[in-house]
């Protein structure tokens, strides 16, 4: 049996059952990981995720922003982006399934394994954060988006603030904050807050004063492995400990595959890239 974990796939299905066939990915032995974002800017968002809902036991998915969207769409909360590619999803007979089986996917997994695991988000970890925090605030927001008040949440999920973490926080304050930590989050200010303007890759915002969310100097320790994705201008980063598996797919990169029992990564270039 061998642990599979993904990169942002996008809607690159081609790309995707390519590169599962070049390791030889068996759902009856293996099992997928997702780091989150497998809908939107590629061109077969409906056939991901039919591949992961029909998958079953053997893929594990965390929700990434533009899963959140598209439920947020199928809400009638937002309109579709121009640019994503969810129609197909609104208008399918099996939408309702999918959707359901989405709206109950985690914000975090911790997964055990000989070496100690991993923790799996689709953005990363809040720097503010010790693992009982992380695990605790997920599961906050993830109990809301398997209740009847999941439209309520999407509808006044959409802010920038607050942009610091502070365990008295409460309401929509609190849950935006741990939304936007969990799926959107790319750079910090020096002392942990939130930055969710800047999409650049670290070299080129090091005038700003802004760092990565794993480089703030007072980052929790979570002595565990964190796998995420999320920030394509990334290009994937491997460090120890540290997994960043987005590498551009759908923008016209590459669909980064680790495999964690060895941690050898394979890579294959986009069939499609988003225009």
């Amino acid at each position: 049996m061998a642990t599979y974990l993904v990169g942002d796939i996008h809607g690159c299905e081609r790309t995707l059952r390519a590169l599962l066939t070049q390791v030889d990915f068996s759902p009856d032995k293996d099992i997928l990981y997702s780091v989150g974002d497998l809908v939107a800017r590629g061109p077969d968002s409906l056939s991901v995720l039919r591949f992961f809902y029909q998958l079953g036991d053997a893929a594990r998915v965390v929700l990434g922003n533009h899963d959140l969207h598209l439920l947020a769409v199928a809400h009638g909360i937002k309109p579709v982006k121009g640019k994503d590619n969810t129609q197909p999803i609104l208008d399918a007979p099996d939408r309702d399934q999918l959707l359901g089986w989405l709206s109950q996917q985690p914000l975090l997994m911790d997964v055990a394994a000989s070496d100690g695991g991993f923790l799996l988000a689709h953005a990363g970890i809040s720097p503010q954060w010790d693992k009982k925090t992380a695990v605790a605030c997920a599961n906050e927001v993830e109990a809301i988006l398997r209740s009847n008040e999941q439209r309520w949440l999407l509808e006044n999920m959409y802010a920038d603030s607050p942009d610091q973490w502070d365990p008295t926080l409460t309401g929509l304050a609190r849950y935006r904050y741990i939304i936007n930590s969990f799926t959107r989050m790319r750079f910090c200010f020096p002392d942990g807050r939130l930055d969710m303007q800047c999409k650049l890759p670290p070299s080129q915002a090091a005038d700003s004063g802004l760092l990565p969310w794993f480089e703030v100097p007072a980052r929790q320790p979570l002595d565990q492995s964190v796998v995420f994705g999320h920030w394509a201008a990334l290009n994937g980063t491997i460090q120890p400990k540290l997994y960043g598996l987005d590498t551009g797919c759908v923008w016209g990169g590459k669909l980064t595959l680790l495999r964690w029992e060895d941690k050898a990564c394979f890579t294959l270039a986009a069939e499609n890239s988003a225009t």
